[in-house]
């Protein structure tokens, strides 16, 4: 994942080949210079970008497999053909940095986020559908104006920034009945400039409770925002919010 985000092109250079074997369709971006630097900038895009992608490994449904290392941005140097490589660029390095040491503290608040919300550990699949006898539409997908993406939206091909809106009501087994888990919002922004997005109103909720945010290093979970409310998403990153439920009135 590390060189995902550090390096172009393959550098297959060690494995006596002249760089003719493996893919050469790495499908990856360096951020701006090939392989290490001291850049601080590109440090710390390509780190976020880490988290992004560890981000929307572990919110999706399935089950998520990480690769030994990528935890803490373990590197190959650029090869993408490591087969015959009894060395350095195959082996796992435990000697971490300070920062590969804070991805892996994100690793882990992200396992537990995915512990957290069964919504995001569905044995169902999502259908889009309105489902008229619970008045629940499973998975929305809203524009950052805070409305439901249309048929206009899902084609321009400008169209970088939007949320995922999973609702916990929706029925969760073969049994026809709501379900109680909180409702999420995802935000994913491949912009490279901030765009507001406005918080959309959600039935049954009274707040947006911040759980998740890429750009933030040392996030503090927890922050509410009304319904309403624009949230800057910072270009290239990820978030997730919690749907607060009012408290339920006590019984005398």
């Amino acid at each position: 994942m590390n060189d995902l985000v550090s390096y172009n092109d393959k550098h297959n250079e060690a494995n006596g080949e002249d760089n003719r074997d493996g893919h050469s369709d790495n499908r990856s971006w360096n951020c701006g210079v090939e392989g290490p630097t001291e850049d601080p900038a590109i440090i710390e895009l390509r780190y976020r970008q880490m988290r992004n992608l560890l981000a929307t490994l572990f919110l999706a449904q399935g089950t998520p497999m990480l690769l030994a290392g990528d935890e803490f941005a373990r590197t190959q140097g650029g090869s993408n053909n490591a087969y015959c490589q009894d060395s350095e660029i195959g082996w796992v390095d435990w000697n971490v940095s300070e920062k590969s040491s804070e991805l892996q503290e994100f690793v882990r608040y992200l396992i537990e986020l995915r512990k957290r919300h069964p919504l995001l550990r569905r044995t169902r699949f999502f259908t889009g559908e309105y489902d008229e006898s619970l008045g629940v539409k499973d998975v929305s997908w809203i524009q950052p104006s805070g409305d439901e993406m249309g048929m206009e939206q899902w084609q321009d091909g400008s169209n970088r920034c939007m949320g995922i809106l999973l609702d916990g009501r929706t029925q969760t087994s073969g049994i026809r009945r709501e379900g109680v888990d909180h409702s999420l919002l995802i935000i994913v922004n491949a912009h490279h400039d901030v765009v507001s997005f406005l918080l959309p109103e959600v039935p049954q909720g009274q707040e947006w409770i911040l759980q998740l945010d890429t750009n933030q290093t040392e996030l503090d979970p927890g922050e509410t925002f009304a319904f309403g409310d624009e949230y800057q998403v910072t270009g290239r990153s990820v978030l997730m919010f919690e749907l607060k439920k009012p408290a339920k009135r006590k019984r005398h």
